[in-house]
């Protein structure tokens, strides 16, 4: 499937060598100012280069086709396209299955085998979700909803801390990895290059938080907020676990240590991670995303060719020595997504807000 939402309904086409990436964005409200700058800045934190992620450069100077009107959503589809300007497909082999790619189950289920860097697999795709999520996240802005990311683990390098500040995760903005402990980042730095150096890779851990978030989104019992969450963001390359509020740790605690209290003030603690019976109990939402290794490394590996005979592989190309550091920005994109959506669905849970909207009729 190639499309994510209900209401705010986001779809994707394109592969990783072919023209470009392109979408369609379904339910954005009317009147909506979308920032130009706003996207591009984002598209921009998503981008390649440097010595920590992949030398491959594209513009990503992205198009606008549709459902934008003197800079304000008109209530139609917004179609978007993004150019792919830097492909070299001849650094990948036509035949051999690169291992831990998902050129073998693509190759079985379709029959048809785009060699060209992954094809529509590839994690070039996560472009059109940083756009898709600009445009989500100009939503959530309306009604101060903020979303912030950084990472906090390179590889065994991984902050013991708990919580991080506003003012943490804008200084992660500036950091090269986008490091949220600056005590830990030349390790983390170390730990990094010292993977790319040798022709490996290195797995990393991403934190999102939600700011400000409203009260009741979610859809019980079978469109939970979390369930989505998790969801779309287990549909990310590479992710192989996520974790809301205390995650894996609540399976190791007790009730008496797991349970949030509360007082007439609010909640004592946020293990929940802002959520509770698949809906937003306006504490803060916590997620940490854990992504593997970049699957693209340049080390002779085993693997097989299309025909089922046994080859020896060595890679060439432009990759990620972690893919989960550019991932951490595409995860906040998926995550606005998920909430402009459950935030739409929200406005007709309860008859008074139905009434409000249509008060003029009455």
């Amino acid at each position: 499937m190639n499309s994510i939402g209900i209401l705010f309904r986001f779809s994707t086409y394109g592969e990783s060598h072919g023209v470009g990436i392109g979408g369609i964005i379904d339910g954005v409200p009317s009147g909506l100012y979308i920032d130009t700058d706003f996207i591009e800045s984002q598209i921009i934190r998503r981008k390649g280069g440097g010595k920590f992620a992949t030398p491959r450069k594209e513009e990503d100077r992205f198009e606008i086709h549709s459902g934008v009107f003197e800079g304000y959503s008109t209530g139609a589809p917004i179609g978007f396209f993004i150019p792919n300007s830097n492909v070299r497909s001849k650094d990948y082999d036509k035949e051999i299955l690169r291992p831990s790619h998902a050129d073998f189950t693509y190759h079985h289920k379709y029959g048809i085998r785009d060699y060209r860097g992954g094809g529509r697999s590839s994690a070039r795709e996560s472009v059109a979700r940083v756009f898709g999520g600009s445009i989500a996240k100009l939503l959530l802005r309306e009604f101060d909803v903020e979303i912030l990311s950084g990472i906090i683990g390179i590889g065994g390098v991984i902050s013991n801390r708990e919580s991080f500040s506003k003012e943490d995760f804008l200084k992660a903005g500036q950091s090269e990895i986008f490091a949220l402990d600056l005590e830990l980042e030349e390790e983390q730095k170390k730990e990094l290059l010292e993977a790319k150096h040798s022709g490996d890779s290195i797995g990393a851990t991403a934190m999102i938080v939600v700011k400000n978030m409203p009260l009741s989104l979610g859809e019980p019992l079978y469109y939970r907020l979390d369930q989505v969450l998790c969801g779309n963001l287990m549909g990310l390359n590479a992710v192989k676990a996520v974790q809301i509020g205390s995650g894996v740790e609540s399976s190791r605690k007790r009730g008496s240590q797991i349970n949030d209290s509360m007082s007439k003030e609010g909640f004592l603690s946020n293990h929940s991670g802002g959520i509770l019976g698949g809906i937003s109990n306006g504490e803060d939402i916590v997620i940490k995303v854990h992504f593997k290794p970049t699957p693209s490394i340049f080390l002779e590996q085993k693997s097989i060719d299309i025909h089922g005979n046994e080859r020896m592989i060595k890679l060439q190309g432009r990759h990620d020595p972690c893919v989960g550091v550019r991932g951490s920005i595409v995860c906040e994109s998926i995550v606005a997504m998920v909430l402009a959506d459950m935030l739409m669905l929200n406005a007709t849970s309860r008859l008074d807000s139905l009434k409000r909207t249509y008060k003029h009729h009455t």
